[in-house]
């Protein structure tokens, strides 16, 4: 039986990558007997785990310089409900347990798209698999050439150098479970006589959460979806409408899909370079919108450009960002609060995600949040705490409060074309709907509360109008 290589994309495609990426990529060489719990040759496949690189939270615009995380092991599950102690978890990095690998999430690829790779190709039984797990060391492990002064995860601020432990739940280190609801098409699924790949995407920028006391903490997320070895990118150029140079500032674009619901959210998420270009290398075969949204230097923030279905392996070229005259009102702050409760009427720990929404037609999508140094991610993630000398919760509650800065113009939108895109103001005036969707503390993607999502109502932002909102509070309930 012969074993397929991984190939890497070309460098052409693979120089830039989207949101730290901790890629596994399973060579499956299986010959038959896929149900077989036999080992055999002929029912067996072959696991690479690699790792990919950067994110949108690094410096200069962001305020990290280098992510730490050291990983011992990399583990699937064909069961969706298994838990810790289950012993269908099969092993993909078993060497990593006795030498724990520590990587730099913002560190620079040295192969293309990828980081390093986590241990020798090991052996898979075919399956579809519904969990995959990613298992961090303790704080106080031993680690060769350690780059936390001590501690096996850190971050290193980019303002001072300063090296600042990353703390860790007790779930990142019996494994970070990525469940079938965070795999795309529900899992994964390696056929006997099939090659696949599978792609675990680690979203630093949105996993790490500073603490009212200074301190970081380490809040998962984590997304997982089939890639191919070739063709796995979509990549283009970012200019300014006006001056149809790239842009004199930051921009983040982001690619999204639709989920059970048909809200496109996002999927990966990268910064353009000083040049305007991006590629997202490696990513799910698929079908994927790409959302666009800048900041100017002056501090003007552009209108969001929208480019929907644009397929894995193609370009979408120019797109252009469109900016309001003035640098003033060209941006509104959301600023709310997010409560939660357990099932008792007493405040708890819930991790929630909130993001900015807007509908256009039939059509809703996820607008990232414009890149600057009050938020370097996409998305924002927060954690509910108890009331503090800082910050009064309701009562029965835990909460904690939040400021989200969106563009003031509607979006232009277009749908892809090989031979360019024509972009469409899409309406006269932005509306926004602020959206949380809660999760189980470190737990990857797994939901809490109910319901899981709450949704604010519409705001309309019009010309003129006031540039700060008021958004009623997020009020989880039954949470674990």
């Amino acid at each position: 039986m012969k074993i397929k290589q991984l190939v890497p994309a070309s460098p052409l495609k693979c120089a830039a990558s989207a949101g730290c990426l901790l890629t596994i990529s399973l060579i499956v060489a299986a010959c038959g007997g896929g149900s077989s719990v036999t080992t055999t040759s002929s029912s067996m496949a072959t696991v690479t785990t690699v790792l990919t690189d950067p994110a949108t939270c690094e410096a200069p615009s962001g305020p990290f310089s280098h992510v730490y995380v050291t990983i011992t092991d990399v583990q699937a599950n064909v069961s969706s409900t298994a838990g810790a102690n289950d012993s269908g978890w099969v092993d993909l990095t078993p060497k990593l347990s006795k030498s724990p690998q520590q990587i730099d999430l913002l560190g620079q690829a040295n192969n293309q798209c990828f980081l390093a790779t986590l241990g020798d190709a090991e052996q898979l039984q075919a399956g579809n698999y519904q969990q995959i797990r990613v298992i961090l060391a303790g704080n106080s492990t031993t680690v060769g050439n350690n780059a936390c002064s001590g501690s096996a995860n850190c971050v290193v601020l980019a303002s001072d150098g300063s090296v600042h432990q990353l703390q860790l739940s007790s779930e990142s280190q019996t494994g970070i479970k990525i469940p079938s609801g965070q795999i795309s098409n529900g899992g994964f699924n390696i056929a006997a006589g099939q090659t696949e790949n599978l792609d675990i995407d680690f979203s630093t920028c949105e996993s790490i959460v500073q603490e009212g006391n200074g301190k970081y903490s380490l809040k998962p997320v984590l997304h997982a979806g089939e890639i191919s070895t070739t063709s796995t990118s979509i990549n283009g150029k970012i200019l300014d409408n006006t001056t149809g140079n790239p842009v004199n500032g930051t921009v983040m674009v982001a690619v999204e899909q639709k989920d059970a619901a048909g809200i496109d959210r996002v999927e990966r998420a990268t910064l353009a370079g000083s040049d305007g270009t991006f590629v997202f290398c490696p990513l799910p075969s698929g079908t994927y919108d790409v959302v666009v949204v800048g900041e100017r230097s002056d501090g003007a923030f552009y209108q969001p450009s929208i480019v929907t279905g644009v397929s894995v392996g193609s370009t979408v070229g120019n797109v252009n960002l469109y900016a309001p005259v003035a640098a003033a009102g060209s941006a509104a702050a959301f600023n709310g609060m997010v409560t939660a409760e357990n099932s008792s009427n007493a405040g708890t720990v819930a991790d929630v995600e909130v993001s900015m929404l807007e509908t256009i037609g039939m059509s809703t999508y996820t607008i990232p949040l414009t890149p600057n140094t009050a938020q370097s991610s996409a998305t924002a993630s927060v954690e509910t705490g108890p009331t503090s000398s800082t910050l009064t919760c309701p009562t029965g509650t835990d909460c904690v409060d939040y400021s989200l800065q969106a563009p003031f113009g509607a979006p232009y939108v277009g749908a892809w074309t090989s031979g360019g895109t024509t972009l469409t103001l899409a309406a006269t005036s932005a509306i926004y709907v602020v959206d949380g969707n809660a999760f189980v503390p470190s737990s990857g993607g797994s939901t809490d509360c109910n319901p899981t999502e709450m949704k604010s109502s519409a705001y309309t932002l019009t010309p003129g109008g006031p540039t700060t909102q008021a958004v009623a509070t997020l009020a989880f309930t039954q949470c674990q």
